[in-house]
C-alpha cells in the first residue's frame, strides 16, 4: 500500500531520506575522526533502528528507559548523562553504560566511586558559558543554568578518576557555532585536557540540514584532534539523524470563520502531536500551501482538534480554499515530535508508518483507545 491508501492522521518516515542522513553522518565521522553517536531524545522510533544499526550502533541515554532501548535495539556503547542520578537508578545506569557523565561535583562525589569500581568511564559535564542559541527554552548557557560545572569550581583541577569532559551548548546549530563554543571550552577547560581520555561535544550539530557547512565541521574537528591527539572526540546529535525524514499527514475535518479569519480544523493537534511548534515556537511548512502571490489572497489558520485555545498555527496561503476532506502534509515531523507527543484530551493519536525504498508503506504502530486508557492509570 502507498501513503495515499492510508487513512489520516499518520506520521510517515521515509527510509530513503533516513539512509541519506545516516550516510552523511557516517562520512563526517570517518573523515573527521570523531565518533558520532545517536541521541534518543530527538527520536526513539525503535522499529526503525534496524536501519540505523547498519550505520551507527552507539547512543547516548538520558534515562533508564533510553538506556534499555539502546541496549536492546542498537547494542553498542551507551554514553549516559542525566541531570541527577539517584539511589534508585544508579545501579542500572552502571550495569548498562560504557560511559557515565555527571552533571555536578556533588553527583560525582556521591556515585563516582561506584562507577569507577565497575569499570565504567566517568565524565563531568562542564559549562563553557558561551551562548549561541536564540531560544531561551533550549539554551543551557544562560545565567542560572542547572547544567554543568563552572570553571571556577575546577580551579584546583579535576577530581580523581574523571576520564572525560562533556559540554552541550548547541541546538540545531552550525559548525561555526560549534567553533565559538569550542574556543570558550578550550579557554576555560583546556588546561585540564592533558589528563583526559575523551571529550564529548554534546548535541545540536545539525549537519544534515541543507546548507550546513560539513567541510568546516570536519576541519574544526580535525584541528581539535591535532591539538589534542590523545583525546577521543564524541558528538551526539539528535535532530541530525532524522532531520527532514518524516511528515505528519492530516485531513481537514471542518472550516470555521471568525472576524473574517478562516480556520481549517485538522484531525491532529499542534499541542498534542507537534508540541515544538508551540514551544519553540515555529511555523511548520505545509507542503500544499503556497505564497500569497499564487494564492486566493486569504490567510488561513490551521486549527488543532483539541480544546486548547492556542492549538493553532498560521498564517498559511493556498491556491484554493481548504475544504473538508483535503489532506495537508505538515513537513519534517520525525525529530523532537513523536518523542514529545501527548494524549491530552484523548485526541486520536496519529499512526506511525515507514515508507520503504520501494515506495510501499507498512505500519510501525497503530494507536487505540487502550493506549490512551492505559496511560491514564
Amino acid at each position: 500500500m502507498t501513503a495515499n491508501d492510508l487513512p489520516t492522521p499518520f506520521y510517515i518516515v521515509y527510509e530513503e531520506r533516513l539512509r541519506a542522513n545516516l550516510e552523511l553522518i557516517r562520512d563526517v565521522s570517518r573523515r573527521s575522526g570523531a565518533d558520532i553517536i545517536m541521541a534518543f531524545k530527538a527520536n526513539a522510533l525503535w522499529k526503525s533502528f534496524d536501519i540505523v544499526r547498519e550505520y551507527c550502533r552507539d547512543c547516548t541515554a538520558s534515562s533508564v528507559n533510553e538506556l534499555r532501548l539502546g541496549r536492546e535495539y542498537l547494542g553498542g556503547e551507551i554514553h549516559s548523562y542525566t541531570p541527577a542520578y539517584t539511589e534508585a537508578n544508579i545501579d542500572e545506569f552502571i550495569a548498562g553504560s560504557t560511559h557515565i557523565t555527571f552533571n555536578s561535583l556533588g553527583q560525582y562525589r556521591r556515585f563516582g566511586a561506584q562507577v569507577r569500581a565497575a569499570g565504567v568511564s566517568a565524565g563531568l559535564r562542564v559549562n563553557p558559558k558561551c551562548s549561541v542559541i536564540d531560544t531561551d527554552l533550549y539554551n543551557p548557557a544562560l545565567p542560572g543554568s542547572r547544567f554543568g560545572v563552572n570553571a571556577d569550581e575546577l580551579a584546583d583541577g579535576l577530581p580523581e578518576g574523571i576520564d572525560g569532559l562533556h559540554f552541550h551548548a548547541l541546538c540545531e546549530s552550525s559548525s561555526y557555532d560549534l567553533e565559538k563554543v569550542l574556543a570558550a571550552f578550550e579557554e576555560k577547560f583546556g588546561h585540564l585536557l592533558p589528563s583526559l581520555k575523551w571529550v564529548n561535544m554534546g548535541g545540536g550539530h545539525l549537519m544534515t540540514r541543507k546548507g550546513y557547512d560539513t567541510e568546516h565541521l570536519i576541519k574544526v574537528l580535525r584541528d581539535f584532534k591535532q591539538r589534542y591527539p590523545w583525546l577521543r572526540v564524541i558528538l551526539e546529535p539528535g535532530s541530525a539523524f532524522t532531520w527532514q525524514t518524516g511528515d505528519l499527514v492530516a485531513s481537514v475535518v471542518d472550516t470555521v470563520t471568525d472576524c473574517g479569519l478562516p480556520t481549517a480544523i485538522l484531525d491532529v493537534s499542534f499541542a498534542c502531536h507537534m508540541p515544538d511548534t508551540l514551544e519553540m515556537p515555529y511555523l511548520p511548512v505545509v507542503a500544499e500551501s503556497t505564497d500569497k502571490e499564487h494564492s486566493t489572497g486569504t490567510p488561513w489558520r490551521l486549527g488543532g482538534n483539541s480544546c486548547l485555545s492556542g492549538d493553532f498555527k498560521g498564517d498559511y496561503f493556498f491556491a484554493k480554499s481548504p475544504e473538508i476532506g483535503d489532506r495537508l502534509t505538515l513537513c519534517d515531523m520525525n525529530h523532537y515530535t513523536t518523542v514529545k507527543t501527548t494524549m491530552f484530551n484523548g485526541v486520536a493519536h496519529p499512526d506511525i508508518v515507514l515508507q520503504g525504498l520501494d515506495g510501499q508503506c507498512r505500519y510501525l504502530r497503530q494507536f487505540t483507545y487502550d493506549d490512551y486508557k492505559n496511560r491514564m492509570s
